[in-house]
């Protein structure tokens, strides 16, 4: 029997209305893209992924072994990205995870447990993984050696699962940090295999694929703690008294309909956000804000340079209006329950969250 939230969840979901459009071939991802969309509609689910707005993300009990297809590697990336040009694929993967973090278990079960994703992601790349805490030593592509937890910390990975995706050349293409649901990151998988990061964002990327999907117009959901316009968030200026959380959604988001369905009921939770400036913005809208850093654009504009790309993503700035930390992938209740504490306990002021976490369970 589904909760009260739930079943508002689902009535809200299921209201709306779906109009395909016809738009050049992008590839195979909007097409899977535009089912799972139908499929999120008709049932409130994605295929083979019906847990991913439900799942408890509380640490796991049981280590995770990694599948037996993930390279085995010296730990030198210079070498394991030699072997995989030669092996005729498109790059390396570098996987940041841990052992009982619940969003790793999920992408190595659902994600790499679905055949043509693991087939497509094996065809095309070399995967190495690294524990996002480990003490062994990694050889980077420039000959750089450090352990595995500082080169977590040096590339900001943040949220274990984190990969990135390195070409053929070893240029960086592409960085996930946190859990993205089998669709988008099959997106993430073309993105990169198909050499589109040479001409576009993801963000464009996948702006692309949204185009074959429209809505009928839906308001943002609305919540009391939010600040109303005009959105003046300068703080260069004059420093706030306690940091801002920014809310980029939109109204057609199933996410951000659990976000607030779901997690934002939470007492605990609603009571931790109470605790910080909040504002609402629509990541497709042109409306006037001014940033944090006291710069007048429109939320659109904000977004597109912040490079953001899912929604809902919750940026976090300090109280001069400098960026503490972002939550821009899948999130349940422990991680945004760690993520507001961690910036309510002011603990961002003398630690990085992956060092704050550290001394806590593996996220």
């Amino acid at each position: 029997m589904p909760s009260p939230e739930e079943a508002q969840l689902r009535t809200s979901t299921h209201g709306r209305r779906l109009r395909i459009l016809t738009t050049p071939a992008l590839g195979l991802w909007p097409l899977l893209l535009c089912a799972a969309l139908i499929l999120i509609l008709n049932t409130g689910r994605v295929a083979g992924a019906e847990d991913d707005y439900s799942f408890d993300d509380s640490p796991r009990a049981e280590a995770m072994e990694h599948p037996a297809w993930f390279k085995r590697s010296l730990l030198d990336l210079r070498e394991d990205l030699k072997e995989a040009v030669q092996a005729g694929k498109q790059g390396l993967m570098v996987y940041f995870g841990q052992a009982r973090c619940a969003y790793c278990h999920r992408l190595l079960q659902v994600n790499f447990g679905l055949d043509d994703i693991a087939t497509y992601a094996r065809n095309h790349f070399d995967l190495v993984a690294l524990d996002a805490r480990g003490p062994r030593e990694v050889t980077l592509l420039n000959g750089d050696v450090m352990t595995e937890q500082d080169f977590a910390l040096v590339e900001e990975t943040n949220f274990t699962p984190s990969i990135l995706f390195y070409d053929r050349d070893g240029r960086e293409a592409l960085r996930l940090r946190g859990y993205y649901p089998p669709y988008q990151f099959r997106a993430a998988l073309e993105y990169v295999a198909d050499g589109h990061y040479a001409r576009e964002s993801f963000r464009d990327y996948l702006a692309r694929g949204d185009d074959r999907r429209v809505f009928d117009a839906e308001d943002l959901n609305e919540e009391d703690f939010f600040a109303p316009p005009p959105f003046n968030l300068d703080r260069s200026q004059r420093p706030g008294e306690r940091p801002l959380v920014v809310f980029f959604e939109q109204g057609d988001c199933h996410g951000c309909d659990v976000l607030h369905g779901q997690l934002l009921r939470d007492g605990t939770l609603r009571g931790l956000v109470q605790g910080l400036d909040s504002v609402q913005l629509d990541m497709r809208a042109a409306t006037p804000v001014v940033t944090p850093s006291g710069e007048r654009t429109q939320a659109r504009d904000w977004a597109a340079t912040l490079g953001l790309f899912h929604a809902p993503t919750l940026i976090f700035f300090d109280e001069q209006g400098q960026e503490i930390l972002r939550l821009d992938s899948l999130a349940r209740f422990y991680r945004l329950g760690q993520v507001l504490s961690y910036i309510t306990s002011g603990a961002y002021r003398y630690q990085r969250y992956p060092q704050w976490r550290a001394q806590g369970s593996a996220d």
